[in-house]
């Protein structure tokens, strides 16, 4: 969740929950400890905003839980339990961040318990600014306090917003969280998501784990709408982003929306793939505990997932792109490639990928898998094609044999 609301008279009003002058403490607060290496591969779970919204509470989280271990996505790598916003009521007299008592009855630590209790990793939200963009408390001047907290739950992951912070320094705001988090007594995750509007490609890496590089996504296959924008629109805007992301430093174009119901089966397909292509966190945002079977399928094909995860962290390039058609290809360990055909237009295309794209003989040999179909074409020389449906895709993972 991110609303690109920022009010300064807001920020000046509360400007005593601030921590530093905004675009100074950069200038005074250094991160003493390396970053964790937490992230070694994209993270993968669950977060609540995209289906949810603020409608959550704690029986919901313990179903989608108990869904992750259950549904085999626990299997396949899912692993992080992440509330999103609105799950905040107010501070304590002594300024500690307090849970909504009525929907988290049990509190934030017996819930943190509960996932950890299948197997899993527990994620919280909050912001840099006064209050996050459910006009809930934000962490603006209760960094190291609300960090100690979240590691006396149990927290694994932290999703880091960026409303009404007015005019902080966004590296700045985002390196006191860390050093928070990093003084806090517990390996915890950091989700920097200020929207890319801050450029943090130049200065994330040694900060967080993941960033954010555009605004919202919303379950559409294009458009814009408010804050938010469809997913080939964000997939356009993370084109030249492969140089800025590798392992435990990933580019965040936002959570999946597979399942949702907005797009088509095909295009849930395309959504998927292409994410993985972008090595890119694998964050599902449907109900987990009511997902048809082709839902479940596309998240779960484990071969689409074994290209997101793999351990190289290449993030893909569009190598070719004519009209309505493009290719999209990353490297992968041990000298294999990964290659989708995309095909954006509203009727089927014929696609070829050329050895030679991918800076490979021509001549070579290699085993060619399917990862949608599950078809391996053995020996196969100089090119691999197919009819790809309309705003389709063919992903194939390309063996060459030695």
């Amino acid at each position: 969740m991110c609303f690109p609301v920022r009010y300064a008279w807001l920020v000046v009003a509360l400007s005593g929950l601030i921590a530093a002058p905004p675009g100074h403490a950069h200038e005074t607060l250094k991160l003493d400890a390396p970053k964790p290496d937490l992230a070694a591969t994209p993270p993968m779970g669950w977060n609540s905003w995209n289906k949810y919204a603020c409608n959550i509470d704690e029986a919901l989280v313990r179903r989608q839980a108990d869904a992750m271990a259950a549904s085999g996505m626990k299997d396949v790598g899912y692993q992080y339990i992440i509330i999103d916003d609105c799950w905040q009521k107010s501070r304590d007299t002594d300024g500690n961040i307090v849970a909504d008592p009525e929907r988290f009855p049990g509190g934030i630590k017996a819930l943190a318990d509960y996932v950890h209790s299948k197997g899993l990793k527990f994620g919280l939200y909050s912001d840099a600014g006064a209050l996050t963009c459910g006009g809930r408390p934000g962490s603006a001047g209760h960094e190291f306090q609300d960090a100690r907290q979240y590691a006396r739950w149990g927290v694994d992951y932290l999703k880091y917003d960026w409303c009404y912070t007015g005019t902080r320094n966004a590296e700045a705001a985002y390196t006191i969280m860390a050093k928070a988090l990093r003084e806090s007594g517990r390996d915890i995750v950091l989700s920097i998501c200020e929207w890319g509007d801050n450029h943090p490609e130049r200065w994330a890496q040694p900060v967080g784990h993941l960033w954010r590089t555009t605004g919202d996504i919303f379950d559409a296959w294009e458009g814009k709408k408010d804050y938010s924008l469809g997913m080939t629109n964000i997939l356009d805007l993370q084109v030249e982003r492969w140089r800025h992301s590798g392992p435990n430093a990933w580019n965040d174009p936002d959570m999946l929306e597979v399942g949702n119901g907005g797009m088509t089966s095909t295009e849930y397909e395309s959504h998927f793939s292409l994410w993985a292509m972008l090595a890119a966190p694998l964050i599902a945002g449907n109900d987990l505990s009511a997902m048809d079977a082709d839902t479940r399928r596309i998240l779960t094909n484990a071969d689409v997932i074994a290209v997101d995860q793999d351990p190289l962290g290449q993030q893909a390039r569009r190598i070719w792109k004519q009209g309505d058609l493009e290719i999209w290809a990353r490297p992968l360990k041990g000298g294999e490639h990964a290659v989708v055909l995309f095909n954006r237009g509203d009727a089927p295309a014929e696609m070829t990928v050329n050895w030679g794209q991918l800076n490979l003989p021509a001549g070579l040999e290699a085993d060619v898998k399917d990862l949608w179909s599950k078809q391996v074409s053995k020996s196969v020389r100089g090119s691999y094609g197919g009819t790809v449906a309309s705003h389709g895709v063919i992903m194939v993972r390309i063996t060459p044999v030695f």
